[in-house]
Formats: structure tokens, C-alpha cells, sequence
């Protein structure tokens, strides 16, 4: 039975999501010098549940040489990475996070009367000599038509900024969603019910 784990994610809404269900964390940060940033760039026509399980496996592998580096003492760790997916994109269907005001501005217009998904990843390694465990948990989500004048308020707000897709549903862009389908915690960055059993398989104690 562990009684932690590590994060290899520095979100704090992933934390909020730990402590929620009772699980002790410590955090396994990038160093100074590492590049995570580069591996979210979409490929050419890359489908989203595509590209969001090949970031987390990545991020995954380059937390476990940080495990390795570090001398610290052998705990599963977690990696995990959402993604929003708008299929009927022509541009590609994957939308990151927005660049500044004008790219926040393009990314709000194309989710308006839109229903897209929000596909998280979960990367659980058990062993640093196995396999990691790997789920994807894919919610509907159904934006609302937006205002120009609703659209330049949120954006103004300085909420859609290092969000993928330019919006929080945790906060004021949750205002834009009649509906979802799925999970509500899948969406914010962690599915609970899907962790609880990764975390259960690995014997991870809850407080």
C-alpha cells in the first residue's frame, strides 16, 4: 500500500481534484531547462484522442527520468493532460491554448453554438519497470452562442489564458454551457471515478 503519490502536473485544479478524493501528493515539478511546452504542439491531422494520449505518455516518460533523478524514494506518479477537440474544425480539430486576446477571440467564435469534446488522459505508472496504466475519458460539451460583447467581456476577464480552448468550466466560462455529457471533474483536468480505480488498482491509500 503507498501512502502517496507524485504529480508530474503543476495544474491546480489536477491538485484540487487529489485533495477532494483524499489522496496525498507530492508534486514532481519540471526542472529548470525542460521543455513540456514543445510536446503539446498538435501533428499534422492529428485526432484528438490521438494527441492527447501521445502528450501524456510523453509527459509521463520525461516525469519518470525526473523520478529517477531525484533520489526520492519509489511512488506511483500521475501524469495527466486535457485536450478540447472540435471534429468539424477545418483547421485542425485539436484547439490549445489561446496565444493572446486575438487567438482567445478566434478559439470563443468557433466553440459558439458549438458542442465539442474535452478528452483527458490519465498516465498512471506503477512500477518504474512496467508499463504505465492509460485511460482517456471523453466528455460532451455544449457551448452556447456567444456575443461579440459576451466574447470581449471573458476575454477581458483574463480567464481563457493558459486554458485549452480558451475557457474554464470551473469558473466564469462555466456560464456558457447549457449541457454536458460526461465528467464534470474530466473536464476541469481529472475524472474521478476513472482515477479512483487507477488508484485503487495501484493500492494508493486515501486519507
Amino acid at each position: 500500500m503507498f501512502s502517496y503519490i507524485y504529480l508530474a502536473s503543476q495544474s491546480p485544479r489536477r491538485q484540487e481534484i487529489l485533495k477532494q478524493i483524499g489522496v496525498n501528493f507530492e508534486m514532481l515539478v519540471a526542472a529548470p531547462g525542460e521543455d513540456t511546452e514543445t510536446l503539446e504542439t498538435p501533428l499534422p491531422n492529428e485526432k484528438g484522442r490521438t494527441y492527447v494520449e501521445r502528450v501524456t505518455f510523453a509527459k509521463s516518460a520525461i516525469a519518470l527520468a525526473r523520478w529517477q533523478k531525484s533520489g526520492k524514494p519509489w511512488a506511483p506518479v500521475l501524469c495527466a493532460d486535457t485536450a478540447v477537440s472540435l471534429p468539424s474544425n477545418p483547421d485542425g480539430e485539436i484547439l490549445g491554448k489561446p496565444n493572446d486576446a486575438s487567438d482567445a477571440r478566434r478559439i470563443l467564435k468557433m466553440l459558439s453554438g458549438q458542442t465539442h469534446q474535452v478528452l483527458t488522459a490519465v498516465v498512471l505508472t506503477t512500477d518504474p519497470k512496467i508499463n504505465p496504466l492509460c485511460l482517456v475519458h471523453v466528455s460532451e460539451v455544449e457551448f452556447a452562442h456567444l456575443t461579440e460583447a459576451q466574447i470581449e467581456s471573458y476575454i477581458q476577464s483574463g480567464e481563457p489564458f493558459g486554458k485549452a480552448g480558451a475557457y474554464g468550466i470551473q469558473g466564469l466560462g462555466g456560464a456558457f454551457i447549457p449541457s454536458i455529457k460526461g465528467s464534470y471533474s474530466g473536464i476541469m483536468g481529472l475524472p474521478i471515478f476513472e482515477v479512483n480505480q487507477l488508484l485503487d488498482f495501484a493500492k494508493v491509500a486515501r486519507i
